[in-house]
């Protein structure tokens, strides 16, 4: 006879089935997405490919060629006749400075010319008077001399005319000084009045080249100082790029590369250019070298850009022989050493590989540690370890937290 089941015992019984179905429930989504969840990662195949190098910096426009027009000697602005933007040719009148008294400097400079060559013909004729009276007295030194060796003379004549004789050959070199002093005495003065007319010249500021106003740094009324720009000017013609590279990324950096420019104010118009010059003075302050990037002839965006713009420039080297390549990102350094998480067997091994080349769409050539076909791991949720449990997916959800970057 069979014993009936008391209905508190079956209860029992209900929980305690309930139970174990809890907890294996709880174990299934534990397991699945709890901390003992496989780390979903996103993998890719190694294959072998080509990379194009390049180089990616950041610079400013500037004009290579650029004038600070402005007087040489202090004085105060009469006006200025050119304004921020206009074109002007070469010899076009910009400004004018108030002469003050360079007028009157320059009047007095040429009456002290007139001075000068003035005194400059009188020790000319001293010179000849001076001359003549050597001449003269040499010849009655000689003929004295004749008529003393006949005892014609007395010896103290003889001694009288050749005094005058050494006294005539003294005037003479007196006259000959006084000549070279005058002829320098007017040349100084000639200087002296050329440098006037000069200054007198430059009271109008004339445009040294064709070229565009970027600045007015003085109005009328105000007083500049010798050297001081009044106007600055640039040629238009020889804009380029002043470009910034890291120097650990400078390898290949030569004059001649062909470069891709983005200017800040339009970035959806490509321009092309090209190396133009690589500095040799780096900047040790920021690590970087420096080259200029010339753009080439004939494009219309050059005339809306502006002097300082930023700037972005893309240096493309020499394409590489075929190698494997892998996504930068899958690049791993654990404990010093470089390598990949490689997928073998549905484990995860940890791959040290030696690198190449890397060009600027981020991919990176491996030279040993991998072969053509194998998986690795591009992404990750969190940092791997080769006992971790991995989900293969296309894409990491949104917020995940992705292994650290090297």
């Amino acid at each position: 006879m069979h014993k009936l089941i008391s209905p508190a015992v079956l209860k029992k019984l209900g929980m305690v089935a309930g139970g174990l179905v809890l907890i294996l429930l709880a174990a299934i989504v534990f397991m699945r997405s709890g901390p003992l969840a496989p780390v979903q990662v996103v993998v890719t195949t190694v294959q072998e490919g080509r990379i194009q190098p390049g180089i990616f910096g950041v610079g400013t426009v500037e004009a290579r060629r650029s004038w600070m027009v402005g007087p040489t000697t202090a004085g105060r602005v009469l006006n200025v006749k050119a304004d921020v933007g206009d074109h002007v040719k070469a010899g076009d009148l910009l400004a004018e400075m108030d002469a003050v008294d360079i007028a009157q400097r320059f009047e007095a400079s040429q009456a002290t010319v007139a001075r000068a060559s003035s005194a400059l013909n009188a020790a000319q004729a001293q010179l000849t008077d001076a001359n003549a009276r050597r001449e003269l007295a040499g010849i009655n030194a000689r003929r004295n001399q004749e008529l003393a060796t006949q005892n014609f003379i007395s010896a103290a004549a003889l001694e009288s005319r050749m005094q005058e004789k050494a006294s005539a050959d003294a005037g003479y070199q007196i006259a000959l000084a006084n000549l070279e002093s005058a002829g320098q005495d007017l040349s100084r003065t000639k200087a002296e009045r050329d440098a006037m007319a000069k200054q007198r010249a430059n009271v109008r500021l004339i445009a040294p080249n064709s070229g565009i106003v970027v600045s007015r740094e003085a109005e009328a009324g105000s007083t500049v100082v010798a050297g001081q720009a009044v106007l600055r000017m640039v040629d238009p013609n020889s804009l380029w790029i002043k470009m910034r590279v890291d120097q650990g990324r400078s390898a290949g950096l030569i004059q001649g590369l062909a470069a891709k420019i983005t200017l800040r104010s339009q970035p959806n118009i490509a321009l092309s250019g090209k190396v133009a010059r690589v500095e040799m003075l780096s900047d040790s302050v920021t690590e970087e070298r420096i080259a200029q990037i010339e753009f080439d002839a004939g494009s219309d965006a050059l005339n809306k850009t502006s002097l300082g713009e930023l700037a972005e420039v893309t240096l493309d080297l020499l394409q590489l022989a075929p190698a494997l390549i892998v996504p930068n990102a899958a690049i791993q350094r654990i404990q010093g050493k470089v390598g990949v998480w490689r997928i073998h067997e549905r484990k995860l091994e940890y791959v040290a590989v030696r690198l190449g080349a890397a060009d600027l769409a981020g991919q990176v050539q491996v030279l040993e540690g991998l072969k053509s076909g194998d998986g690795i791991v591009v992404y990750s949720q969190k940092a791997l370890k080769e006992d971790t449990r991995i989900k293969v997916v296309d894409a990491l959800v949104a917020n995940a937290e992705r292994s650290p970057s090297p």
